[in-house]
């Protein structure tokens, strides 16, 4: 028994050796084929690949099955991260609309405790943005809505969420817009929370600069910036944007309207403020004359105050 086996291992030694030298021989004959440079070879090679890939479909359909099945894997992972990312999104939202509903109810209580007068004109008219008149030196836009609207010079222009200029030519059916970043623009606005007032400035570029501040180590980066109201060109509170430190280190508004992309706009009815000439007038209203009084003259007067000069006389007396 020993002997067979050891007979058996003697055959199958020189036929692996065979085999596996065969192999080397195919596989160095495969290569220098590959690396020939010829015609001839080159249309052989061609022939070899039209004769023999397209049999080996059913060979490449498990590894390309494999990997579709891979790459499903691997969709079917991204789309469990964005779930739970988008439930964590809605978690906040939740919680962002809690807070929101009670700062509302807290702010109707405000308002109906101070009893809080709202201005009733303070409405808007929105109109669209016909062209983009800009350029290099200006930038202003056109508006579809003009005089026949209503529409006056100096109302102040918000999109959906901020300040983005103000009315500037009116014509008939068409009204410009002189946004904040141009040049020529300049507004009172209120830095919060520190209160300081400024005025924003702007200069043909994105982020309009502050000037003016007292103190400008008060403000931070991120502070709400709204209109201040001053000289009664804007009403107050007109969020503008937040504060930002610009490539040249000063500090600028990054503004919360998008003016890269200004499609709708409203226009704000905004009536002009009340004017008092007179100082007095602020602080007490002006006696009304009595009837006759003036037909009377100064006799009746004094006769009149007579009796009141004996009566407070008599009384000291």
């Amino acid at each position: 028994m020993a002997r067979d086996r050891n007979s058996q291992g003697d055959v199958g030694r020189p036929v692996r050796q065979i085999l596996i030298g065969l192999l080397a021989f195919a596989l160095i004959a495969v290569f220098a084929l590959w690396r020939i440079d010829s015609p001839r070879v080159e249309r052989f090679r061609i022939a070899v690949i039209d004769r023999v890939v397209p049999g080996f479909d059913w060979a490449a359909a498990p590894v390309l099955g494999a990997a579709a099945l891979l790459e499903d894997f691997r969709s079917y992972a991204r789309l469990q991260e964005q779930n739970r990312e988008l439930r964590r999104e809605l978690q906040q939202m939740r919680a962002w609309r809690e807070a929101a509903l009670q700062l509302e109810q807290q702010n109707a209580r405000l308002l109906e405790l101070n009893q809080v007068r709202v201005d009733p004109r303070l409405t808007h008219v929105t109109g669209v943005v016909r062209a983009d008149s800009g350029s290099p030196f200006r930038r202003s836009v056109l508006l579809n809505v003009g005089a026949r609207d209503g529409i006056r010079d100096g109302w102040a222009v918000m999109d959906g969420l901020g300040l983005v200029g103000r009315i500037s030519g009116v014509g008939q059916q068409t009204a410009r817009v002189i946004l904040l970043t141009d040049s020529n623009s300049r507004l009172p606005v209120t830095i919060q929370p520190s209160g300081q007032r400024a005025i924003l400035a702007g200069d043909n570029g994105t982020l309009p600069q502050i000037d003016f501040l007292e103190h400008p180590d008060q403000v931070r980066p991120g502070d709400r910036v709204v209109s201040s109201g001053d000289g009664g060109v804007f009403p107050a509170g007109l969020l503008v944007g937040e504060v930002v430190l610009g490539p040249d280190r000063r500090q600028r508004v990054r503004l919360a309207a998008d003016q890269q992309r200004l499609e709708f706009l409203r226009v704000l009815r905004s009536a002009p403020m009340e004017r008092i000439g007179e100082a007095g007038a602020l602080l007490l209203p002006l006696a009304e004359p009595e009837p006759g009084a003036d037909d009377a003259g100064p006799e009746a007067a004094a006769e009149a105050g007579g009796p009141a000069l004996a009566a407070r006389g008599g009384g000291g007396g």
